[in-house]
């Protein structure tokens, strides 16, 4: 009772976002992103799954870049096992959405486990972006619901037409779900402390990309994070060393400066 109770969360200085505003914003993303569910059938039926494995992937996965990490190991040539380890870790990203969802969401224990199968990078941005609890959760709740009918519906249109459309390369519709989700989060990178992790992260993703398996750069890219605070906390050490080193020829000054005092009254 006490996590359906719990107070709005809102933050200081941002007015209250209507709620057709939130619903508005939630569709253009899910809209947006469903759409590249054709890339998925196509790519998904020209590495030789059927078109019934196609939709099953995507009714139950639901998560695009794991998806199509999945697939591409196997177009490749890749051993399915060894493409669905790439896979499961790649997706293991969406763990720890869940946990910073579980608290601002605070959704009652019995639709936590319908909850957590839309917990992906489209949903977690646009709930993180809202200003208060009510907020996030309507923006989640769309985004899901109309990520999730959008994707299935083109996967299963993109399997069919697979022969018809061709490369999917040459569509782009590849770039639609990272582009939207780039563009969700350039926006909240306000600090240079996000900038800085942003930048390494890209650069740690790209640069082990060539060498490492399908996921596991991604994965390598939240080291960025660590790497970033323990760089800040190298810098700001010095700085109290220097003060407490300051203050101390202070305390002995005045020690001094009364030795001679007691010394006289002594006298």
């Amino acid at each position: 009772m006490a996590e359906q109770t719990a107070p709005p969360v809102i933050r200081d200085g941002t007015p209250v976002k209507p709620d057709a505003a939130v619903v508005r914003d939630a569709l253009g993303v899910g809209v947006a992103v469903g759409l590249s569910g054709f890339a998925f059938g196509v790519t998904s039926a020209g590495s030789g799954l059927s078109l019934l494995q196609t939709c099953v992937l995507s009714l139950l996965v639901f998560t695009g870049a794991s998806q199509f990490a999945l697939v591409g190991a196997l177009a490749a040539g890749g051993n399915p096992f060894t493409a669905a380890a790439g896979a499961f870790f790649l997706g293991t990203r969406n763990a720890f959405y869940g946990l910073r969802l579980s608290q601002l969401l605070a959704v009652p224990k019995a639709v936590r486990p319908l909850a957590a199968h839309w917990v992906i990078d489209e949903t977690t941005a646009v709930a993180l972006a809202q200003p208060s609890r009510r907020a996030a959760r309507i923006g989640f709740t769309v985004t899901g619901l109309t990520l999730y009918v959008l994707w299935n519906l083109t996967t299963f249109l993109g399997a069919l037409g697979a022969e018809a459309i061709g490369d999917t390369a040459a569509w782009g519709l590849d770039a639609a779900g990272p582009a939207v989700f780039l563009a969700l989060l350039a926006p909240m990178l306000k600090s240079t402390t996000e900038r800085a992790t942003a930048g390494i992260a890209v650069l740690l993703g790209l640069g082990l990309l060539p060498v490492l398996p399908a996921g596991v750069p991604v994965l390598a890219a939240a080291l960025a994070a660590p790497a970033v605070l323990w760089a800040q906390g190298r810098r700001t050490a010095p700085t109290g060393e220097a003060q407490g080193r300051r203050t101390a020829p202070t305390g002995e000054a005045q020690g001094r400066r009364t030795a001679p005092t007691g010394e006289k009254d002594s006298r």
